[in-house]
């Protein structure tokens, strides 16, 4: 799909009310097959569980150097800053494998390694489509304490919002309005244009500069690895760099 028609453009923005803005970006989604085979501009895919905790392969290097350089959004990060391990996840939230990462396997690698002092783990947004592109500015909307628990949330309902046979602006206002915004709120956040423009520059960096082309997608410690992990296969490949 091309990146005109994934993302909501200062040129839909202005062709006509905010609503209408809206409507174009949600029609947009609407017209994927479903989110699990959304596709990007660079042709990337979201990726399948591994299914086993056998660690998976690295499928390219990076400069781990200029991956920790923060982009055009305040990072999420959680854990040391100079913590020996440092995973970098790029993830869209309409898509389903990310969720399953996120409810089965992260709670337990941040009780494990994040809290302990021995991963840094930094989160970074990769729509896939106009809807994850909302969802993710309505969580940079909200107070930076409440990121990570809005995205918990978004992850966990996903099915309520993310599905292309549901009205996804009138799921997402209402989920909103549990993190406490209104629907004001709500239309002046997803018509932010700089918001949408910020979001679109992280994806765009992590493909160009890192050759992200899937999620989740985990950069770590120089190793690109694409795919889902169970908690054992990521807790083995944590320990292997200790």
């Amino acid at each position: 799909m091309p990146m005109s028609d994934m993302f909501l453009t200062k040129r839909h923005l202005l062709g006509g009310s905010a609503v209408a803005a809206l409507s174009v970006a949600f029609s947009a989604f609407a017209d994927t097959a479903s989110a699990a085979n959304a596709s990007t501009a660079a042709g990337g895919q979201e990726t399948t569980s591994s299914g086993d905790d056998a660690v998976p392969p690295a499928d390219g290097d990076v400069n781990m150097s200029e991956v920790l350089k923060p982009g055009a959004l305040p990072e999420i990060a959680l854990g040391k800053e100079d913590a020996p391990v440092k995973i970098v996840e790029y993830m869209s939230l309409t898509c389903p494998h990310c969720a399953h990462f996120a409810v089965t396997t992260f709670d337990a690698i941040k009780q494990k390694y994040i809290d302990t002092g021995k991963v840094r783990f930094i989160i970074r947004e990769f729509p896939f489509d106009p809807r994850a592109a909302a969802a993710f500015m309505l969580a940079r909307c909200a107070p930076q304490e409440q990121y990570m628990p809005m995205v918990e949330m978004l992850f966990k309902q996903q099915i309520a919002w993310a599905s292309p046979d549901v009205d996804g602006r009138s799921a997402l206002l209402q989920m909103s309005k549990l993190a406490g915004f209104t629907e004001d709120s709500f239309t002046k956040c997803l018509t932010n244009q700089k918001l949408l423009d910020d979001v679109n520059s992280v994806r765009e960096r992590a493909a160009k500069d890192f050759g992200v082309n899937a999620t989740p997608t985990f950069l770590i410690n120089g190793k690109r690895y694409a795919g889902d992990m169970s908690v054992g296969a990521m807790s083995k490949l944590i320990d292997g760099l200790l």
